[in-house]
Protein backbone atom coordinates (compact mmCIF):
# COMPACT_ATOMS: atom_id res chain seq x y z
CA UNK A 1 0.00 0.00 0.00
CA UNK A 2 1.31 3.43 -0.97
CA UNK A 3 0.23 6.47 1.00
CA UNK A 4 0.61 9.25 -1.53
CA UNK A 5 1.67 12.76 -0.54
CA UNK A 6 -1.52 14.82 -0.20
CA UNK A 7 -0.19 18.25 0.76
CA UNK A 8 2.80 18.44 -1.60
CA UNK A 9 2.37 21.62 -3.59
CA UNK A 10 0.34 23.14 -0.74
CA UNK A 11 2.19 22.90 2.57
CA UNK A 12 5.53 22.47 0.82
CA UNK A 13 6.81 22.42 -2.78
CA UNK A 14 5.86 19.46 -4.96
CA UNK A 15 9.10 19.63 -6.93
CA UNK A 16 12.02 17.69 -5.39
CA UNK A 17 14.49 20.38 -6.45
CA UNK A 18 12.42 23.22 -5.03
CA UNK A 19 11.64 21.24 -1.87
CA UNK A 20 15.31 20.55 -1.15
CA UNK A 21 16.19 24.16 -1.80
CA UNK A 22 13.47 25.36 0.58
CA UNK A 23 14.48 22.94 3.33
CA UNK A 24 18.16 23.85 2.97
CA UNK A 25 17.29 27.39 3.97
CA UNK A 26 15.42 26.22 7.05
CA UNK A 27 17.85 23.73 8.61
CA UNK A 28 21.16 24.18 10.35
CA UNK A 29 23.71 22.08 8.49
CA UNK A 30 26.32 22.77 11.18
CA UNK A 31 24.16 21.76 14.14
CA UNK A 32 25.69 19.05 16.33
CA UNK A 33 23.62 15.89 16.03
CA UNK A 34 22.54 14.59 19.42
CA UNK A 35 21.12 11.41 20.93
CA UNK A 36 17.48 12.46 21.00
CA UNK A 37 14.68 10.32 22.42
CA UNK A 38 11.94 12.48 20.96
CA UNK A 39 10.84 15.90 19.86
CA UNK A 40 7.85 18.15 19.37
CA UNK A 41 7.77 19.55 15.84
CA UNK A 42 5.15 21.77 14.14
CA UNK A 43 3.20 20.78 11.04
CA UNK A 44 1.95 23.95 9.35
CA UNK A 45 2.92 25.09 5.88
CA UNK A 46 6.68 25.37 5.63
CA UNK A 47 6.63 29.14 5.10
CA UNK A 48 5.07 29.50 8.53
CA UNK A 49 6.58 26.72 10.68
CA UNK A 50 9.36 25.22 8.57
CA UNK A 51 12.18 27.13 10.25
CA UNK A 52 11.07 25.83 13.64
CA UNK A 53 10.76 22.22 12.47
CA UNK A 54 14.07 22.53 10.63
CA UNK A 55 15.90 23.87 13.69
CA UNK A 56 14.67 21.00 15.86
CA UNK A 57 15.20 18.20 13.32
CA UNK A 58 18.70 19.53 12.55
CA UNK A 59 19.72 18.44 16.06
CA UNK A 60 18.54 14.84 15.66
CA UNK A 61 21.08 12.09 15.16
CA UNK A 62 19.84 9.69 12.50
CA UNK A 63 17.97 6.64 13.73
CA UNK A 64 16.63 3.53 12.03
CA UNK A 65 12.99 4.24 12.81
CA UNK A 66 10.93 7.35 13.53
CA UNK A 67 7.63 6.94 15.35
CA UNK A 68 5.59 9.98 14.31
CA UNK A 69 2.36 10.72 16.13
CA UNK A 70 -0.05 13.25 14.70
CA UNK A 71 -3.46 14.54 15.62
CA UNK A 72 -6.58 13.75 13.60
CA UNK A 73 -7.58 16.89 11.70
CA UNK A 74 -9.89 15.10 9.26
CA UNK A 75 -12.14 13.12 11.60
CA UNK A 76 -11.65 10.03 9.45
CA UNK A 77 -10.76 6.53 10.57
CA UNK A 78 -10.29 4.84 13.91
CA UNK A 79 -9.62 7.04 16.95
CA UNK A 80 -6.15 5.57 17.57
CA UNK A 81 -4.82 4.56 14.19
CA UNK A 82 -1.57 2.92 13.16
CA UNK A 83 -0.29 1.71 9.80
CA UNK A 84 1.97 -1.34 9.94
CA UNK A 85 2.53 -2.00 6.23
CA UNK A 86 3.31 -0.06 3.09
CA UNK A 87 5.22 3.09 2.22
CA UNK A 88 4.70 6.84 2.53
CA UNK A 89 5.58 8.78 -0.60
CA UNK A 90 6.90 12.34 -0.74
CA UNK A 91 8.61 14.26 -3.56
CA UNK A 92 11.93 13.11 -2.05
CA UNK A 93 11.10 9.41 -2.31
CA UNK A 94 9.41 6.58 -0.45
CA UNK A 95 9.67 5.87 3.26
CA UNK A 96 8.97 2.27 4.25
CA UNK A 97 6.96 1.43 7.34
CA UNK A 98 8.79 -0.57 10.02
CA UNK A 99 6.39 -3.50 9.89
CA UNK A 100 8.09 -5.56 12.59
CA UNK A 101 7.93 -2.80 15.18
CA UNK A 102 4.51 -1.67 14.03
CA UNK A 103 2.94 -5.12 14.23
CA UNK A 104 4.49 -5.78 17.63
CA UNK A 105 3.15 -2.47 18.93
CA UNK A 106 -0.29 -3.16 17.47
CA UNK A 107 -0.41 -6.61 19.05
CA UNK A 108 0.52 -5.31 22.48
CA UNK A 109 -1.65 -2.18 22.51
CA UNK A 110 -5.03 -1.87 24.18
CA UNK A 111 -6.07 1.02 21.97
CA UNK A 112 -4.20 1.19 18.66
CA UNK A 113 -5.96 -0.21 15.61
CA UNK A 114 -4.79 -0.85 12.08
CA UNK A 115 -6.36 1.79 9.88
CA UNK A 116 -5.47 3.54 6.62
CA UNK A 117 -8.31 6.03 6.39
CA UNK A 118 -7.17 8.13 9.36
CA UNK A 119 -3.81 8.60 7.62
CA UNK A 120 -4.98 9.04 4.04
CA UNK A 121 -5.52 12.80 4.12
CA UNK A 122 -3.85 13.70 7.43
CA UNK A 123 -1.03 16.22 6.96
CA UNK A 124 0.51 16.28 10.46
CA UNK A 125 2.73 13.25 9.87
CA UNK A 126 3.45 13.84 6.19
CA UNK A 127 5.03 17.26 6.63
CA UNK A 128 7.72 15.87 8.96
CA UNK A 129 9.04 13.40 6.39
CA UNK A 130 10.81 15.69 3.88
CA UNK A 131 12.87 17.23 6.72
CA UNK A 132 13.93 13.77 7.86
CA UNK A 133 14.62 12.67 4.27
CA UNK A 134 16.75 15.75 3.68
CA UNK A 135 19.25 14.50 6.25
CA UNK A 136 18.86 10.74 5.79
CA UNK A 137 16.68 8.82 3.36
CA UNK A 138 17.47 5.45 4.95
CA UNK A 139 14.97 5.29 7.80
CA UNK A 140 11.65 3.62 8.49
CA UNK A 141 8.41 4.99 9.81
CA UNK A 142 5.68 4.14 12.29
CA UNK A 143 2.73 6.52 11.69
CA UNK A 144 0.17 6.94 14.49
CA UNK A 145 -2.85 9.25 14.55
CA UNK A 146 -4.51 10.07 17.87
CA UNK A 147 -8.01 11.50 18.27
CA UNK A 148 -9.70 13.07 21.28
CA UNK A 149 -9.69 10.89 24.42
CA UNK A 150 -8.64 10.93 28.06
CA UNK A 151 -5.14 11.64 29.21
CA UNK A 152 -4.97 8.15 30.69
CA UNK A 153 -5.31 6.63 27.21
CA UNK A 154 -2.59 8.83 25.75
CA UNK A 155 -0.25 7.90 28.61
CA UNK A 156 -1.00 4.20 28.18
CA UNK A 157 -0.18 4.42 24.48
CA UNK A 158 3.10 6.11 25.42
CA UNK A 159 3.94 3.30 27.82
CA UNK A 160 3.10 0.70 25.18
CA UNK A 161 5.43 2.40 22.72
CA UNK A 162 8.29 2.44 25.24
CA UNK A 163 7.82 -1.20 26.22
CA UNK A 164 7.75 -2.34 22.59
CA UNK A 165 10.82 -0.30 21.70
CA UNK A 166 12.73 -1.79 24.65
CA UNK A 167 11.59 -5.33 23.89
CA UNK A 168 12.81 -5.10 20.29
CA UNK A 169 15.86 -3.04 21.29
CA UNK A 170 15.10 -0.61 18.50
CA UNK A 171 16.89 2.69 18.05
CA UNK A 172 14.01 5.08 17.52
CA UNK A 173 13.12 8.74 17.72
CA UNK A 174 9.54 9.64 18.65
CA UNK A 175 8.04 12.76 17.11
CA UNK A 176 4.92 14.48 18.44
CA UNK A 177 3.62 16.58 15.55
CA UNK A 178 1.87 19.65 16.92
CA UNK A 179 1.27 23.33 16.43
CA UNK A 180 0.64 25.43 19.50
CA UNK A 181 -2.06 28.06 20.18
CA UNK A 182 -4.31 28.83 17.20
CA UNK A 183 -5.67 32.16 16.01
CA UNK A 184 -5.17 34.45 18.97
CA UNK A 185 -3.31 37.76 19.29
CA UNK A 186 0.47 37.37 19.56
CA UNK A 187 0.67 38.32 23.23
CA UNK A 188 -2.08 35.90 24.26
CA UNK A 189 -0.72 33.08 22.13
CA UNK A 190 2.79 33.50 23.49
CA UNK A 191 1.57 33.57 27.10
CA UNK A 192 -0.49 30.40 26.69
CA UNK A 193 2.23 28.63 24.76
CA UNK A 194 4.74 29.44 27.50
CA UNK A 195 2.51 27.56 29.95
CA UNK A 196 2.40 24.49 27.71
CA UNK A 197 6.08 24.63 26.79
CA UNK A 198 7.09 24.84 30.44
CA UNK A 199 5.17 21.65 31.24
CA UNK A 200 6.80 19.85 28.32
CA UNK A 201 10.27 21.03 29.35
CA UNK A 202 9.57 19.67 32.84
CA UNK A 203 8.53 16.36 31.25
CA UNK A 204 5.24 16.59 33.13
CA UNK A 205 2.43 15.23 30.98
CA UNK A 206 -0.17 15.57 33.73
CA UNK A 207 0.64 19.25 34.15
CA UNK A 208 0.46 19.74 30.40
CA UNK A 209 -3.03 18.25 30.37
CA UNK A 210 -4.06 20.41 33.32
CA UNK A 211 -2.79 23.60 31.70
CA UNK A 212 -4.36 22.77 28.35
CA UNK A 213 -7.72 22.66 30.09
CA UNK A 214 -7.24 25.50 32.58
CA UNK A 215 -5.90 28.05 30.08
CA UNK A 216 -7.86 26.79 27.08
CA UNK A 217 -4.69 26.25 25.05
CA UNK A 218 -5.59 25.25 21.51
CA UNK A 219 -2.52 23.05 20.99
CA UNK A 220 -3.77 20.59 18.36
CA UNK A 221 -1.18 17.89 19.08
CA UNK A 222 -1.32 17.81 22.85
CA UNK A 223 -2.33 14.12 22.69
CA UNK A 224 0.85 13.10 20.81
CA UNK A 225 2.86 15.30 23.19
CA UNK A 226 1.44 13.50 26.23
CA UNK A 227 2.20 10.08 24.71
CA UNK A 228 5.69 11.29 23.79
CA UNK A 229 6.52 12.51 27.29
CA UNK A 230 5.31 9.27 28.89
CA UNK A 231 7.27 7.13 26.44
CA UNK A 232 10.39 9.29 26.69
CA UNK A 233 10.53 9.02 30.48
CA UNK A 234 10.20 5.24 30.24
CA UNK A 235 13.10 5.27 27.75
CA UNK A 236 15.40 7.27 30.03
CA UNK A 237 14.65 10.90 29.25
CA UNK A 238 16.55 13.33 31.43
CA UNK A 239 15.73 16.77 30.15
CA UNK A 240 14.10 18.73 27.37
CA UNK A 241 15.20 21.83 25.49
CA UNK A 242 13.26 24.46 23.58
CA UNK A 243 15.16 24.85 20.32
CA UNK A 244 13.00 27.52 18.71
CA UNK A 245 9.63 29.24 19.04
CA UNK A 246 7.88 31.62 16.72
CA UNK A 247 4.41 32.40 15.42
CA UNK A 248 2.85 32.83 12.02
CA UNK A 249 2.99 36.55 12.69
CA UNK A 250 6.77 36.41 12.33
CA UNK A 251 6.18 35.42 8.70
CA UNK A 252 3.12 37.48 7.78
CA UNK A 253 3.72 40.53 9.96
CA UNK A 254 0.11 40.25 11.18
CA UNK A 255 0.14 39.71 14.94
CA UNK A 256 -3.58 40.16 15.47
CA UNK A 257 -4.33 36.45 14.95
CA UNK A 258 -1.43 34.00 15.00
CA UNK A 259 -0.57 30.33 15.34
CA UNK A 260 2.34 29.34 17.58
CA UNK A 261 5.07 26.86 16.69
CA UNK A 262 7.57 25.23 19.05
CA UNK A 263 10.48 22.91 18.36
CA UNK A 264 11.40 20.96 21.50
CA UNK A 265 13.89 18.10 21.81
CA UNK A 266 13.94 15.52 24.61
CA UNK A 267 17.31 14.09 25.54
CA UNK A 268 18.63 11.19 27.57
CA UNK A 269 20.09 11.62 31.02
CA UNK A 270 23.56 13.13 30.80
CA UNK A 271 25.74 10.12 31.49
CA UNK A 272 29.10 10.59 33.14
CA UNK A 273 32.05 9.53 30.94
CA UNK A 274 33.04 7.10 33.70
CA UNK A 275 29.62 5.45 33.68
CA UNK A 276 29.55 5.44 29.89
CA UNK A 277 32.89 3.61 29.92
CA UNK A 278 31.56 1.00 32.37
CA UNK A 279 28.45 0.50 30.23
CA UNK A 280 30.47 0.13 27.04
CA UNK A 281 32.85 -2.33 28.72
CA UNK A 282 30.01 -4.55 29.90
CA UNK A 283 28.03 -4.45 26.65
CA UNK A 284 31.07 -5.17 24.48
CA UNK A 285 32.20 -8.05 26.67
CA UNK A 286 28.74 -9.63 26.87
CA UNK A 287 27.96 -9.22 23.16
CA UNK A 288 31.40 -9.86 21.65
CA UNK A 289 33.50 -11.47 24.36
CA UNK A 290 36.18 -8.80 23.99
CA UNK A 291 37.67 -6.26 26.40
CA UNK A 292 37.61 -2.67 25.20
CA UNK A 293 40.74 -0.49 25.43
CA UNK A 294 40.59 2.73 27.47
CA UNK A 295 39.57 5.88 25.57
CA UNK A 296 42.25 7.62 23.52
CA UNK A 297 41.59 10.83 25.44
CA UNK A 298 41.18 10.30 29.16
CA UNK A 299 39.15 12.74 31.23
CA UNK A 300 40.97 14.20 34.26
CA UNK A 301 39.11 11.75 36.54
CA UNK A 302 40.25 8.79 34.41
CA UNK A 303 43.93 9.71 34.57
CA UNK A 304 44.17 9.27 38.34
CA UNK A 305 44.68 6.09 40.34
CA UNK A 306 41.99 5.03 42.79
CA UNK A 307 39.99 2.14 44.09
CA UNK A 308 36.85 1.69 42.01
CA UNK A 309 33.53 -0.09 42.55
CA UNK A 310 31.13 -0.62 39.67
CA UNK A 311 27.52 -1.41 40.55
CA UNK A 312 24.84 -2.76 38.22
CA UNK A 313 21.14 -2.52 38.95
CA UNK A 314 18.29 -4.12 37.04
CA UNK A 315 14.78 -2.76 37.52
CA UNK A 316 15.83 -1.19 40.80
CA UNK A 317 17.49 -4.34 42.20
CA UNK A 318 21.22 -4.98 42.61
CA UNK A 319 22.54 -7.12 39.74
CA UNK A 320 26.26 -7.03 40.47
CA UNK A 321 28.86 -5.05 42.38
CA UNK A 322 32.59 -5.67 42.41
CA UNK A 323 35.51 -3.35 43.00
CA UNK A 324 38.96 -2.76 44.37
CA UNK A 325 39.83 -1.29 47.79
CA UNK A 326 42.89 0.40 46.35
CA UNK A 327 44.14 0.88 42.78
CA UNK A 328 45.36 -2.18 40.91
CA UNK A 329 45.66 -0.58 37.46
CA UNK A 330 47.67 2.31 36.12
CA UNK A 331 44.62 4.56 35.89
CA UNK A 332 40.93 4.84 36.75
CA UNK A 333 39.84 4.07 33.18
CA UNK A 334 41.44 0.62 33.26
CA UNK A 335 40.15 0.07 36.79
CA UNK A 336 36.59 0.77 35.58
CA UNK A 337 36.85 -1.60 32.62
CA UNK A 338 38.13 -4.50 34.72
CA UNK A 339 35.63 -4.02 37.54
CA UNK A 340 32.67 -3.41 35.25
CA UNK A 341 33.23 -6.73 33.49
CA UNK A 342 33.74 -8.47 36.85
CA UNK A 343 30.51 -6.98 38.21
CA UNK A 344 28.61 -8.33 35.23
CA UNK A 345 30.19 -11.77 35.11
CA UNK A 346 31.95 -12.69 38.37
CA UNK A 347 29.83 -11.51 41.28
CA UNK A 348 29.26 -14.83 43.15
CA UNK A 349 25.81 -13.69 44.28
CA UNK A 350 24.43 -13.57 40.74
CA UNK A 351 24.62 -15.48 37.46
CA UNK A 352 26.49 -13.71 34.66
CA UNK A 353 24.58 -10.97 32.88
CA UNK A 354 23.04 -12.06 29.56
CA UNK A 355 22.66 -10.05 26.37
CA UNK A 356 18.89 -9.86 26.87
CA UNK A 357 19.40 -8.04 30.17
CA UNK A 358 21.63 -5.26 28.87
CA UNK A 359 18.76 -2.94 27.95
CA UNK A 360 17.48 -3.03 31.55
CA UNK A 361 20.76 -2.33 33.35
CA UNK A 362 21.66 0.87 35.17
CA UNK A 363 25.25 1.62 36.13
CA UNK A 364 27.05 3.56 38.82
CA UNK A 365 30.77 4.04 39.43
CA UNK A 366 32.20 4.82 42.86
CA UNK A 367 35.68 6.33 43.03
CA UNK A 368 37.22 5.76 46.47
CA UNK A 369 39.55 8.03 48.37
CA UNK A 370 42.58 6.43 50.00
CA UNK A 371 41.45 4.59 53.17
CA UNK A 372 42.57 6.06 56.49
CA UNK A 373 42.74 4.44 59.91
CA UNK A 374 39.90 5.16 62.36
CA UNK A 375 40.33 4.92 66.13
CA UNK A 376 36.98 6.41 67.16
CA UNK A 377 34.01 4.96 65.29
CA UNK A 378 31.81 7.64 66.84
CA UNK A 379 33.24 10.14 64.38
CA UNK A 380 31.94 8.17 61.40
CA UNK A 381 28.74 8.71 59.44
CA UNK A 382 27.33 5.78 57.35
CA UNK A 383 25.85 8.21 54.85
CA UNK A 384 29.19 9.91 54.22
CA UNK A 385 31.87 7.30 54.88
CA UNK A 386 32.38 3.78 53.65
CA UNK A 387 34.36 1.49 55.92
CA UNK A 388 36.84 -1.35 55.74
CA UNK A 389 37.02 -3.90 58.56
CA UNK A 390 40.28 -5.86 58.71
CA UNK A 391 41.43 -8.82 60.78
CA UNK A 392 44.79 -10.33 59.75
CA UNK A 393 44.38 -11.24 56.06
CA UNK A 394 40.58 -10.88 55.99
CA UNK A 395 38.96 -7.64 54.84
CA UNK A 396 35.38 -6.56 54.41
CA UNK A 397 34.31 -3.35 52.70
CA UNK A 398 31.00 -1.54 52.59
CA UNK A 399 30.21 1.52 50.49
CA UNK A 400 28.51 4.53 52.10
CA UNK A 401 24.92 5.71 51.73
CA UNK A 402 23.27 2.35 51.25
CA UNK A 403 19.56 1.75 51.79
CA UNK A 404 18.85 0.17 55.17
CA UNK A 405 22.31 0.83 56.57
CA UNK A 406 21.80 3.67 59.03
CA UNK A 407 24.43 3.10 61.74
CA UNK A 408 28.16 2.50 61.92
CA UNK A 409 27.57 -0.66 63.98
CA UNK A 410 25.42 -2.02 61.18
CA UNK A 411 28.20 -1.21 58.71
CA UNK A 412 30.71 -3.06 60.84
CA UNK A 413 28.46 -6.09 61.25
CA UNK A 414 27.98 -6.38 57.51
CA UNK A 415 31.71 -6.04 56.87
CA UNK A 416 32.46 -8.74 59.45
CA UNK A 417 30.00 -11.08 57.76
CA UNK A 418 31.43 -10.40 54.30
CA UNK A 419 34.98 -11.06 55.48
CA UNK A 420 34.19 -14.02 57.75
CA UNK A 421 35.34 -12.16 60.86
CA UNK A 422 33.67 -13.34 64.07
CA UNK A 423 32.03 -10.81 66.43
CA UNK A 424 34.60 -11.43 69.17
CA UNK A 425 37.68 -11.04 66.95
CA UNK A 426 39.61 -7.75 67.16
CA UNK A 427 39.53 -5.56 64.07
CA UNK A 428 41.27 -2.64 62.45
CA UNK A 429 38.84 -0.04 61.13
CA UNK A 430 39.39 2.19 58.12
CA UNK A 431 37.15 4.73 56.43
CA UNK A 432 37.00 6.28 53.00
CA UNK A 433 34.79 8.59 50.99
CA UNK A 434 33.46 8.06 47.51
CA UNK A 435 32.50 10.18 44.54
CA UNK A 436 29.56 8.46 42.92
CA UNK A 437 28.92 8.78 39.20
CA UNK A 438 25.64 7.76 37.58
Amino acid sequence: MIREAVVAGQFYPGSPVQLKKMISGMVDEKAVKEEIIGLVSPHAGYIYSGSVAGAAISRVKARGTFIIMGSNHTGLGKPFSIMTEGVWRTPLGDVKIDSELGKRLLASSKYLEEDYNAHRFEHSIEVQLPFLQYFNSNFRLIPIVLSHASGAIYKEIGREIAITVKDLRREVVIIASSDMTHYEPQESARRKDDYAIEAILNLDEDELLRRIEEFNITMCGYAPAVSLITAAKELGAGRAELVKYQTSGDTTGDYSSVVGYAGIIIKCHDMSPLVRLAKEAVETYIKEGSIIPPPDKLTPEMKKQAGIFVSLHKLGQLRGCIGTFEPTQENVALEIIVNAISSATRDPRFPPVTANELKDLEYSVDVLTKPRSVKDKGRLNPKKYGIIVECDYRKGLLLPDLDGVDTVDRQIDICRQKAGIYPDEPIELYCFEVKRYK
